[in-house]
């Protein structure tokens, strides 16, 4: 059985740099051994829930410019399953939610730059699921509720983004991480140690900073989705905490 797990992706430069989580991520996947995978991508937006349901190998999708050009040699040859992806699109319709699927989009950086770390060999069939970041957070955790019983099976669930995430409030080059973002997470993590999904459903009122963590909210909603596909049984757990240029938060949970 594998935990479902919310992993930050930050910067696409996570894929060539070698830092504290790049080896956190070597590190994790050495413990997390999975026969397949499914990620919820937040550079993947749709109103309706879109499943990736292809059995070849999927492109991989630069979306962003301005890097180095190492970074856009890099490719992320995995393979979809058009099996994981009918039964993932099965457990969606059981509980009434909408769902369509996609042939033929590739993976973005959302999803290979952390696959890439932490599965090199690409060996692992992934599908791939886009995120409609403004439904409510409780029905953000219960898309997630939909595939629990995925662990058991050792498909791994993996919510992709960001929990402070402000590109206008980045301080490029400072390793020293901001007040403000520290306090969010803070409470974030308080509140899941506890189990109040009430306040965590209303962050945006309550968290402390929650405008200047979250200003769009595409980033965090993988966060509601990989809790909500965590076994309920298992305690949620803290894997990883840094951060980079003073507001970019690379806090992971394993739920």
């Amino acid at each position: 059985m594998v935990p479902a797990l919310f992993l930050a992706h930050g910067s696409p430069m996570l894929a060539i740099e070698d830092t504290v989580y790049s080896g956190f991520l070597n590190t994790l996947s050495r413990q997390v051994q999975p026969k397949a995978i499914v990620i919820f991508t937040a550079h993947w937006e749709s109103e309706v829930l879109t499943i990736s349901s292809l059995d070849g190998t999927y492109d991989t999708i630069y979306d962003f410019g301005g890097f180095p050009d190492a970074l856009y040699q890099i490719k992320y040859p995995a393979k979809g399953s058009t099996t994981i992806a009918s039964k993932v699109e099965e457990r969606f319709q059981q509980h009434g939610i909408p769902v369509k699927k996609d042939t033929s989009r590739g993976l973005d950086h959302g999803s290979w730059t952390l696959l890439y770390r932490m599965y090199p060999k690409a060996d692992i069939p992934v599908v791939q699921i886009s995120v409609h970041p403004y439904l409510s957070p409780d029905k953000q955790f219960r898309i997630g509720e939909c595939l629990r019983e995925l662990g058991e099976e050792d498909i791994l669930v993996i919510g992709s983004g960001v929990t402070v995430h402000n590109l206008r409030m980045i301080h490029w080059g400072q390793s020293a991480p901001e007040p403000w973002a520290i306090a969010f997470d803070d409470w974030l993590i308080d509140k899941v140690e506890k189990r109040d999904l009430e306040s965590l459903f209303n962050y945006e009122k309550l968290a402390p900073y929650a405008r200047q963590a979250v200003p769009r909210p595409e980033h965090f909603v993988p966060f509601f989705i990989a809790m909500g596909s965590g076994n309920p049984q298992n305690t949620p757990k803290v894997i990883h905490r840094s951060y980079d240029h003073g507001t970019l938060s690379y806090l992971s949970y394993q739920f």
